[in-house]
């Protein structure tokens, strides 16, 4: 058997690091593949709201970085996320890639297929079915389950039907089925009726990014939080997903503790409205959402971080959220109100999970981590970060990866 692949990655929101805000994932993780001796090519798309890509006649463009080989295709713009225009750039795409010319190109061993566009799975089937290609099925959200689930659709509209069609066939047709959240396995045994080769291939970091450097420079945020108190922090999205409800009944009924304050980064539907609520408050503050390379900044003057998700069957599989690998990576203590399957932050003890919308159970999390000292919050928080630098690096994960792919194509061929 041939140890040494010649890998595709192929998604249409993978950013090109070149172009992107932050590299993405999928890059990360070619790069490690590269490194491993591997030959890795990314493929995507211009049409993503993380990516900044120049305009050019040219539908497919070739580019090199850090040693992978990435092509971007110039696919149909959209403005809104919820928008048909959305959909129709994802089938521009698709039909790209039906378009592309391979015959110049090196047959890939191995195809991993990441969503989203969940579509691009057929195109994979079609690489398989020509090169032989071992085929991966990689899942970043759970389509359709989060549309029905999350977006208030019906099980039976249209589109969420045909969805429904396309994720069952991927996982009918790929030989290695990959997941960034941890019990996708379940999932698909219960819409397959039987189990299927699983590899979980969480978000992770690049440890270069994380250095603690910055700690020497002045914090642009030390100045805006007020001296002398317990901050808790949220940095992220502000609407009907993040479930942030309880979380703003708990800043009301937390106003009269003089050393506990709020802070709330970032933007959506409902910020205005939560700043409405609270506009009697003295306790918390509302920033503007920030830059991704500033967050890293906020959280160090925080000394408790807080998030949400929605109570969703979604969330039964595990989660995976880049914001948990921020807040470890922050090294404090976090309080999570979440549902569902648990990972990353009891593995490392480093929080707390409630699973209960209850601003009552969220007050008294707070109060436990509060009335610590300091420099007993350092050290759950300093669990956090240490786990996470040993099981979420992107050289770990990308080895793994390489390991399941190696493996699973050793039992297919017996």
């Amino acid at each position: 058997m041939k140890m040494k692949k010649n890998i595709w990655l192929i998604s249409k929101y993978a950013s090109p690091p070149q172009y992107a805000k932050a590299p993405s994932r999928l890059f990360y993780l070619a790069r490690e593949f590269k490194k491993m001796g591997n030959e890795a090519l990314l493929i995507t798309s211009d049409a993503n709201h993380f990516t900044n890509c120049p305009e050019t006649d040219k539908i497919y463009n070739d580019e090199e970085q850090d040693g992978v080989a990435i092509r971007w295709i110039k696919t149909k713009k959209y403005t809104k996320t919820a928008s048909i225009d959305r959909i129709l750039s994802w089938l521009d795409f698709e039909r790209k890639l039906f378009l592309m010319k391979l015959s110049n190109m090196e047959k890939p061993d191995a195809v991993i297929i990441s969503s989203l566009s969940i579509f691009t799975i057929i195109y994979g089937y079609y690489l398989k079915k020509r090169f032989g290609s071992f085929l991966v099925f990689e899942i970043r959200d759970i389509w359709p389950l989060t549309m029905t689930e999350e977006a208030g659709f019906s099980k039976w509209h249209p589109l969420v039907l045909l969805i429904g069609f396309i994720e069952k066939f991927g996982y009918k047709k790929a030989d290695l089925v990959a997941g960034t959240m941890p019990r996708l396995d379940l999932h698909v045994e219960e819409l397959l009726g039987h189990k299927k080769p699983f590899h979980c291939s969480p978000l992770g970091f690049d440890p270069e990014n994380y250095s603690e450097d910055f700690l020497t420079e002045k914090n642009p945020f030390s100045e805006i939080v007020p001296p002398g108190k317990v901050i808790v922090g949220y940095a992220g999205s502000m609407g009907v997903t993040n479930a942030l409800e309880p979380f703003i009944e708990t800043i009301q009924m937390m106003k009269e503790n003089p050393n506990i304050h709020f802070v709330l980064v970032g933007s959506g539907d409902l910020r205005e409205s939560y700043k409405e609520q609270l506009k009697d408050c003295s306790n918390v503050t509302f920033l503007q959402r920030i830059q991704q390379n500033e967050v890293k900044y906020f959280l160090q003057v925080c000394d408790i971080l807080y998030l949400s998700t929605k109570d969703s069957k979604v969330w039964d599989y595990g989660q995976s959220m880049n914001k948990v690998v921020e807040y470890m990576l922050a090294a404090k203590p976090i309080i999570a109100s979440y549902t569902g399957y648990p990972s990353m932050i009891n593995e490392a003890d480093c929080g707390k999970f409630i699973k209960s919308t209850s601003a009552e159970d969220i007050k008294s999390a707070i109060l436990y981590y509060a009335n610590m000292s300091q420099e007993q919050r350092r050290e759950i928080g300093g669990k956090g970060r240490k786990w996470i630098f040993e099981n979420r690096t992107y050289p770990v994960l990308g080895k793994e990866y390489i390991d399941a792919i190696l493996s699973h194509s050793v039992k297919q061929k017996k």
